[in-house]
C-alpha cells in the first residue's frame, strides 16, 4: 500500500530525513515511533503531497480520495457544529444524511453534535478530526498522533475503532509517541530518531531482540537503551 525507499528531506542546512525506507502492507496497521521533532510529520507531509522529498522514491497505491488523512484538527471549521462540520464533507463526497450523526457516534461525540467546534477540548476535536478522516470509508487511513489530547479510557476507544476499521479493509498509518499503545495495537513499527529508522519490525519481536531481560515487554525502554533517549 506504501513504499518508501531512501527518502531523504532537508530545510536549509538542516537534514530531517535520512536514508529512510520502509513499507506498509494492505490491511496492516504500521506505526512511526519517535519523540517530537523525530521526522514523524515531515513523513505524512510528503506521503500526502503536501511537500516535496529531495531525494528517494515514495509510492501510495491508492487514489487520493481514498485516504483519510487525520493531522491534529486540520480541516476542521470552528463556526460549524460537530455535525455540520461533517454535513459539509459528506455532501462532497455524496454520502447518505444518516452517515455523519453515525460516525460521530462512533467517535463518542453524538451528544456533543450540535456543540460547535470552537468550543470544544482538544481531546474532543480530535476525535471530530477523527470522525472526518474515517466519514467516507477510506482505503487507506493516515493518522497523525490520534490519541495524543485523550484521556486514557477515550484512547482504548479510538484504538479498538482503529483496529475494526482495518478488520473491516482499511490499511493504517499513524504516528505516535506512545509506545504502550503501539505495543498493543500495531502490526509493525518503526523507530524514528533524527530523521533516521534505526529499527522495524512487528512491535514484540523488537522487545525480544532488545529487551531480553525484561519479563514485560516494553517499547519505551527498547528506545531508550537504542538510542539513549527518553520518550
Amino acid at each position: 500500500m506504501i513504499s518508501v525507499q531512501n527518502l531523504q528531506k532537508s530545510y536549509g542546512e538542516q537534514t530531517v530525513l535520512n536514508d529512510v525506507t520502509f513499507h506498509v502492507a494492505s490491511q496492516e496497521i504500521f506505526a512511526l515511533l519517535g519523540p517530537s521533532g523525530a521526522g514523524k510529520t515531515t513523513i505524512i507531509n510528503i506521503l500526502t503531497q503536501q511537500t516535496t522529498q529531495d531525494g528517494g522514491h515514495v509510492s501510495v497505491d491508492v487514489e487520493p480520495d481514498q485516504i483519510g488523512l487525520m493531522l491534529d484538527a486540520g480541516g476542521l471549521y470552528n463556526h460549524l457544529n460537530c455535525l455540520e462540520n461533517l454535513n459539509l464533507y459528506a455532501r462532497i463526497y455524496k454520502l447518505p444524511k444518516a452517515k455523519p450523526m453515525e460516525v460521530l457516534h462512533t467517535v463518542g461525540l453524538g451528544d456533543s453534535a450540535k456543540k460547535a467546534a470552537s468550543e470544544l477540548s482538544r481531546g474532543m476535536l480530535q476525535r471530530l478530526a477523527l470522525a472526518r478522516a474515517i466519514l467516507y470509508s477510506p482505503k487507506l487511513l493516515i493518522l497523525d498522533e490520534p490519541t495524543s489530547a485523550l484521556d486514557p479510557g477515550t484512547a482504548r476507544g479510538i484504538c479498538k475503532l482503529i483496529q475494526t476499521l482495518r478488520e473491516d479493509g482499511a490499511t493504517v498509518f499513524l504516528t505516535t509517541h506512545n509506545m504502550d499503545e503501539a505495543l498493543k495495537l500495531c502490526d509493525r513499527v518503526a523507530l524514528l530518531h533524527q530523521g533516521k529508522i534505526i529499527a522495524q519490525d512487528s512491535p514484540l519481536s523488537l522487545c525480544e531482540q532488545n529487551n531480553a531481560l525484561r519479563t514485560v515487554p516494553d517499547l519505551e525502554a527498547v528506545f531508550l537503551q537504542m538510542t539513549g533517549v527518553e520518550l
